[in-house]
């Protein structure tokens, strides 16, 4: 950063406005944590902790470059992420039609499950982005195993729920209850579920690092993860004789000598599940080997994996609203299928492709709103309140500047774009209605990537409702109801849809910048106390977690 990015920011809380009595009550709930307007302890007066050197990243100095700093590694972990899908899209793809087909029914039930999880995993890395910014290492290593426990015992639950009903589920999205697709469905579902701790594991790992300011270490065992599962996909799907792999670089001897050796044809999807359970799992039991060896600055200890009901109730309370938002999402994309499914197969078609190249879109977009939620929760728990809303308004005016450019460029080059993901005598309508919805979307990116900005902040403050409504609002509220009425009611087709999409980021971002300027979200951080609360013995070992809304 140059000379005039650091001296926009104070070296201190010294010219901070104080925000309200939150700060104060924080700091009584959590002795370690300063007001806005006292100045930092210095090293000489107390003994500095590894939360101390942590917090310093964020709630002291310039904001921009440490925002930046751990966006970076969040947008390529985003990036390496979709490799685990185009590797086993590619390789079962291989086997038959079926087979891709199979894996596509199973994918909505596996997310959907997930998503109950994610909120949770989500939740650790706002309480640990406080207490690390209230520079309390022993509550950041308790509630990371509270996170950690809390979340494995949830996966055992949702894993029984999902071995169990996938062939349920599986033929209530359309599936032929005797059809080999169902068959393949079903098993790669179970699969999937039965490894699910490995992929829970791995999730809370990186959710933790990232409230406590690490994104490299997750990233470094993503890169790991992802190249694992590239190297098992083509021998646990397809075996050893004639695989493809072996034949491209010159090997074809050894996969026969192989087969030879062990008779192994491949598991089909089946490997594909497989693969990625070892590879998330190899990973995962690296994450934690750092985090109990305290090799990452957080020190979790065996203790701190027994829930504790006052713990897991704080967990639930934040991550909760989380799932609901996230699995809500995976909905409205089912439900705008549905609408333009009264359209045409090709409406769907350019729908689909359309979005893939909004996917590319939400990588920076997703990776700074991580971002922000981490910084923004270590200055809450620092009684910083006035950098939280800063960081927000830095990670939006970056976005937009760049979205600006970007969403200009994809609409003006939407046909060609569209062009790439399909070929074909057939293809010139599903390009149409793709590069129809690349005019009408690509513009509000900008827009979009405000509201994103904004939602980072509420979740790193634990306004998790707030967050929840907003996102419900925009989803169902706007984009939904507004593209049903267009298609429906107006008659104006795929066109309507697109314009539902358009609208809803439009009205969510004015919601979220109205709620942002309001303030309130900031006052979640803390709660008022029972009033026997000033009477009772403080808690020998954790203070009272954060209180969010």
């Amino acid at each position: 950063m140059s000379d005039s990015d650091d001296a926009t920011e104070p070296a201190s809380g010294a010219d901070e406005p104080p925000e309200s009595a939150a700060g104060e009550q924080l700091g009584e709930r959590c002795p370690d944590v300063r007001s806005p307007d006292e100045q930092p302890p210095d090293s000489s007066d107390a003994e500095r902790n590894d939360a101390d050197e942590q917090a310093e990243r964020f709630t002291e100095g310039t904001l921009v470059w440490p925002l930046l700093t751990l966006a970076g590694p969040l947008v390529a972990t985003q990036i390496l992420q979709t490799l685990y899908n185009l590797a086993d899209a590619f390789w079962v793809g291989q086997v038959s039609a079926d087979a891709i087909t199979a894996v596509s029914f199973a994918w909505p039930i596996v997310f959907l499950l997930i998503s109950v999880g994610g909120g949770m995993t989500a939740a650790g890395t706002i309480l640990v982005s406080q207490y690390t910014g209230a520079r309390d290492d022993e509550a950041v290593g308790h509630v990371a195993g509270q996170t950690l426990g809390f979340v494995a015992l949830l996966s055992l639950a949702i894993s029984i729920v999902g071995i169990v009903a996938a062939p349920w589920l599986i033929s209530l999205l359309g599936a032929d209850p005797d059809g080999p697709v169902h068959a393949m469905a079903t098993d790669y579902t179970r699969i999937t579920f039965l490894g699910l701790w490995a992929m829970f594991g791995f999730f809370v790992f990186q959710a933790l690092l990232r409230g406590w300011g690490d994104t490299k270490t997750p990233m470094y065992l993503t890169i790991g993860s992802v190249g694992l599962n590239v190297l098992l996909d083509p021998f646990f799907i397809l075996g050893f004789a004639d695989n493809p792999l072996l034949l491209w670089v010159g090997l074809g001897g050894v996969g026969e000598t192989l087969h030879a050796a062990t008779g192994f044809d491949g598991w089909g999807v089946v490997g594909a599940a497989v693969a990625t359970i070892l590879s998330r799992g190899l990973a995962a039991a690296v994450g934690m080997w750092l985090l109990f060896g305290d090799h990452v600055g957080i020190s979790v200890a065996l203790a701190d994996l027994r829930p504790e009901l006052a713990s897991v109730r704080k967990i639930v309370r934040v991550g909760a609203p989380i799932s609901v938002e996230q699995s809500t999402q995976a909905l409205a994309i089912t439900v705008m299928t549905a609408l333009l499914g009264l359209v045409s197969a090709d409406a769907v078609g350019g729908f689909g492709i359309a979005n893939r190249i909004t996917t590319l879109v939400w990588f920076p977009l997703v990776g700074m709103g991580m971002a922000v939620e981490t910084v923004a929760g270590q200055n809450v728990g620092a009684g910083r309140l006035d950098r939280a809303k800063r960081v927000v308004l830095y990670a939006s005016a970056i976005l937009v500047a760049a979205f600006v450019v970007v969403g200009a460029l994809i609409a003006v080059y939407a046909t060609p774009l569209t062009g790439i993901f399909v070929t074909g005598a057939d293809a010139n309508a599903v390009v149409g209605h793709g590069a129809d919805y690349l005019r009408w979307v690509a513009p509000t990116y900008a827009i979009m990537a405000i509201f994103h900005m904004i939602n980072g902040g509420l979740h790193g403050a634990g306004a998790t409702r707030l967050s929840m409504g907003l996102g419900l609002f925009a989803l169902w509220g706007a984009q939904t109801v507004i593209a049903a009425v267009l298609i429906v009611g107006f008659g104006m087709g795929a066109t309507g849809a697109w314009i539902g999409v358009a609208a809803a980021n439009v009205i969510a971002a004015l919601a979220g910048t109205a709620v942002f300027a309001w303030g309130g979200w900031l006052d979640s951080v803390v709660e008022s106390e029972p009033a026997d609360a000033a009477d009772a013995e403080p808690e020998p070992v954790h203070p009272e977690e954060p209180a969010v809304d």
